[in-house]
């Protein structure tokens, strides 16, 4: 699920100058007991992913506390590919606005926004495509990609696409919706995607810089990690709201039944996997095994980052690791006394 080249430029736009306005902490603070006891519940998990060629980073947060990390290279700083996992980065964008009134609501037709594309499209159902619909893929836009791998569209062409049926009604993964929800985003704050990111997220969560290179956006496997952690937190960072907490929570519930490429319930840009928890599991993914992975019950997110490749992607090897061996130990050190 490659996010295609505007989608990374976009990310990679938003995110320069990711080290200013750094929180007063990142994460809660490890006594040395609980660091003895974080390397003794991991020990040995070095080598049983270092045995995995695929992936190459791993970081786990548990009860808001990094508890191990991973690095094929023993570099943290190192800057990952992370792919479709920019769709999930754009969601809280969109709630940021809606909490402060920039958009008037989710179910607002697209083309209220942006009137110069009613001429675009002469299908009379564009006209009813709204900002809900593009958070869930469910626009109804001619899609023919079942590996979720197109590179996306223009903005001005992708709304020129024939619709294959009603707004709402079937989900359809589509990269062309990433530039479509970014103009959407622009023309309702005012300014720059750019400039809007850094002042909500990028300095609050105090990402590192990334980088753009071959067409493919990569941050700090860390700061994926903050992503899942701060939908966990209800939109919160460091004490701060910075996403509405009632968007962050429909984000991450079931807002459509989904379908491939991972074939899951689908919410605002976050896959959910299925559950009767009234928090299920929720993650973002992208092409090759790159995972924000985030399970309320336990407090815990994995963040994880793999080789970027069609075996790497058919081999699953990052998200058996989550469910398995990473899971497991994180479930046992849950379980365990602090001191």
């Amino acid at each position: 699920m490659m996010t295609g080249l505007q989608s990374v430029v976009l990310w990679s736009c938003l995110l320069v100058g990711a080290a200013a306005a750094q929180p007063t902490k990142e994460w809660r603070g490890s006594s040395q007991v609980e660091r003895q006891m974080d390397a003794a519940a991991f020990k040995g998990m070095d080598q049983t992913i270092a045995d995995l060629a695929d992936v190459q980073s791993a970081v786990v947060v548990l009860r808001g506390r990094v508890v191990y990390e991973f690095y094929r290279d023993g570099s943290p700083a190192t800057l990952r590919s992370v792919q479709s996992v920019a769709k999930s980065a754009l969601s809280p964008l969109v709630g940021i606005a809606l909490g402060q009134g920039r958009i008037a609501g989710l179910d607002l037709p697209v083309v209220a926004l942006i009137p110069q594309w009613t001429s675009l499209n002469r299908d009379p159902r564009a006209l009813s495509i709204t900002i809900r619909h593009l958070l869930t893929m469910t626009a109804g836009f001619e899609v023919n990609d079942a590996t979720g791998t197109a590179p996306p569209a223009r903005p001005r062409d992708a709304w020129a696409r024939p619709l294959r049926g009603e707004p709402g009604q079937a989900f359809a993964y589509d990269n062309s919706l990433v530039p479509l929800l970014s103009a959407v985003i622009e023309r309702a704050t005012g300014m720059p995607l750019s400039d809007y990111a850094r002042q909500e997220i990028v300095g609050p969560l105090a990402f590192e810089e990334p980088s753009y290179l071959g067409g493919e956006m990569r941050m700090r496997t860390v700061d994926m990690a903050k992503l899942g952690q701060l939908f966990l937190q209800k939109g919160v960072w460091n004490g701060q709201q910075i996403v509405p907490d009632f968007y962050a929570m429909d984000a991450t519930q079931p807002q459509s039944g989904g379908g491939p490429p991972v074939s899951m319930p689908y919410g605002y840009m976050w896959w959910v996997v299925p559950s009767d928890a009234p928090r299920p599991t929720f993650m973002a993914s992208g092409f090759g095994g790159q995972f924000i992975w985030v399970h309320p019950p336990l407090d815990l997110v994995i963040a994880t980052t793999s080789t970027v490749s069609v075996e790497s992607n058919r081999r699953g090897q990052a998200l058996q690791l989550i469910r398995g061996e990473l899971f497991d130990t994180a479930r046992k050190r849950a379980a365990s006394p602090t001191r």
